[in-house]
């Protein structure tokens, strides 16, 4: 039982899809490549498929497929915005499953931005999908916004103030533009200013960035998120749930925290409004991620995917 905590599962298979406009999109296979398979989406933008994630299956019986967004991870090039929109990866999603010859339904398993990214693949192909488990669920409306950028300052005051110390308009904008220049002076400033976001809402003791230089992972992950959120995810506010009737009698699990102050509760519970048959499990615990929180899912999900 300890090795099968510990041990990180190797891919059977893994490369990458054909070039299309300019990138190249890495993926990875764990499992029985004759099992039922479970397409996963990474949080983010900006993050990375990791392998410890596919353990969230029986590797026996499933045939979990993973792949790294544009940009991100091992897809390459490294960083690189143009061409690199929502619709863009769930394009990729599917050209993914056709290139393995996956004709079956899959399970659709997405947490945070990739909870996003589920839901839309769901909702344009919900003929392929047999179940969703999800987590940390985030809309990518135009409520999720204000929260970031106004709501927030009810519990966070001091970093609202901090994020808008340039004055801007468009303070988004702004800092995406700076992350996007080749200027290390800028790129610092919107790291130490604009996209420090996630880590302070999620702590109970924030502390403010004051990196001297940026790391290659750090440049390329600010971007890419940056990239998104400047361009509202590439989405019409409310997408997901004017769009919801598609996928509402398909099996879905939502588990969320309920003080996730980086996507607050309310989105989770908007969903599950929307969505009556699904079933909600609200983890008392505070912040984004959290062992009480991956403890839960990880029971749960493991419980379905046995």
């Amino acid at each position: 039982m300890f090795f099968e905590n510990w041990f990180t599962p190797k891919p059977f298979n893994s490369g990458y899809l054909p070039e299309v406009n300019g990138h190249l999109v890495y993926y990875a296979e764990y499992g029985n490549s004759q099992g039922i398979p479970v397409l996963c989406f990474h949080g983010g933008p900006g993050g990375s498929s990791k392998a410890k994630y596919a353990k969230i299956a029986d590797l026996k019986k499933y045939r979990v497929v993973m792949f790294d967004q544009r940009g991100c991870g091992k897809s390459t090039p490294l960083g690189k915005v143009d061409n690199n929109t929502t619709g863009d990866l769930l394009d990729d999603a599917s050209r993914l499953l056709d290139y393995l010859r996956i004709n079956q339904k899959v399970i659709v398993r997405g947490a945070s931005w990739g909870s996003t990214l589920a839901l839309l693949w769901a909702e344009r192909h919900p003929e392929r999908v047999e179940k969703l488990l999800l987590s940390q669920i985030f809309l990518a409306n135009d409520e999720s916004s204000r929260w970031e950028l106004e709501d927030s300052a009810y519990f966070f005051p001091e970093f609202v103030e901090y994020m808008n110390h340039a004055s801007q308009d468009n303070i988004v904008a702004y800092y995406n533009q700076l992350i996007q220049s080749d200027d290390v002076a800028k790129q610092l400033d919107a790291i130490n200013h604009g996209c420090w976001y996630e880590r302070i809402c999620g702590s109970m003791s924030p502390q403010f960035a004051s990196f001297k230089e940026v790391t290659e992972k750090q440049l390329t992950s600010n971007r890419i998120y940056m990239h998104y959120e400047a361009h509202k995810f590439f989405l019409k506010s409310d997408t997901i749930l004017d769009n919801i009737n598609k996928i509402k009698d398909i099996p879905t699990i939502i588990i969320h925290n309920r003080l996730d102050m980086v996507c607050p509760f309310k989105g989770a519970y908007d969903l599950h409004k929307a969505m009556p048959d699904s079933q909600l499990i609200i983890v008392p615990e505070f912040g984004h991620c959290g062992k009480l929180l991956h403890k839960t899912i990880k029971k749960t999900f493991a419980a379905i995917l046995k």
